[in-house]
């Protein structure tokens, strides 16, 4: 399983042959200059939220790609309303892809489309494939609900937001990383605008005060699991 960051929290994720992409606003993040959205491969986009920081270049992408949006059951039906492919999810439910299983998880946050349509309620997902399992939380505070995480799934990876004001603080994704027992973090959805921005070196040695590895990729950067 390889995935790349695209800045905020937009990712690339490959597993089983497959190519998905999490969350696509590039071409309005200055900080994501260096990435060409007409480059890049995508067979699934996963939307955690129907903000537009999450879900601005869905369209150009699926209409170049096909790719299949898979999201809450309202932003899956808004995407096939508009005559793109859907499958629709939502909490605690899990399908089986061709790259693997996936499951919605709970999220706090909030969600609307940019002309202010209800978007759901917000999520996370489980991804299980090539004997790797990752949690991308999406947009969220801290939850008791992350706990119930464990129970069914073994994580190799929790990526979470830590840039604070939105969403979690580094503290809060500290005690996230605990309660879904794994100590391998990605951070995203930091820096891109001023209420978001962190100090990358305090970040990375709170989390590893408490024997976790905070790791914050540079856009366009790559790691393995």
């Amino acid at each position: 399983m390889k995935i790349t960051y695209y800045g905020h929290a937009s990712l690339g994720i490959e597993v089983g042959g497959k190519h998905i992409l999490v969350d696509p606003f590039i071409t309005e993040n200055p900080k994501a200059s260096s990435i060409d959205i007409n480059t890049l491969k995508a067979d699934y986009i996963l939307l955690t939220h129907a903000h537009t920081d999450h879900v601005l270049d869905v369209e150009a992408i699926a209409k170049r790609t096909n790719a299949t949006i898979v999201s809450n059951v309202e932003i899956a039906d808004h995407y096939a309303a508009l005559g793109f492919q859907s499958h629709p999810m939502n909490h605690g439910g899990n399908w089986k892809f061709d790259f693997g299983k996936v499951k919605y998880v709970t999220a706090i946050h909030s969600s609307s489309f940019p002309d202010g349509k209800y978007g759901g309620n917000p999520g996370g997902f489980v991804i299980e494939g090539e004997h790797k399992n990752i949690y991308i939380a999406g947009d969220t505070a801290l939850t008791y609900d992350m706990k119930l995480i464990p129970l069914r799934t073994k994580l190799d990876l929790v990526i979470l937001p830590i840039g604070d004001n939105f969403t979690m603080d580094v503290e809060d994704a500290i005690i996230a990383s605990d309660f879904v027992e794994c100590d391998k973090i990605l951070g995203y959805h930091f820096d891109t605008f001023g209420y978001i921005e962190i100090n990358h070196e305090e970040s990375i040695r709170k989390f590893f005060d408490k024997g976790k590895d905070l790791m914050l990729l540079e856009i366009g950067e790559s790691i393995e699991l």
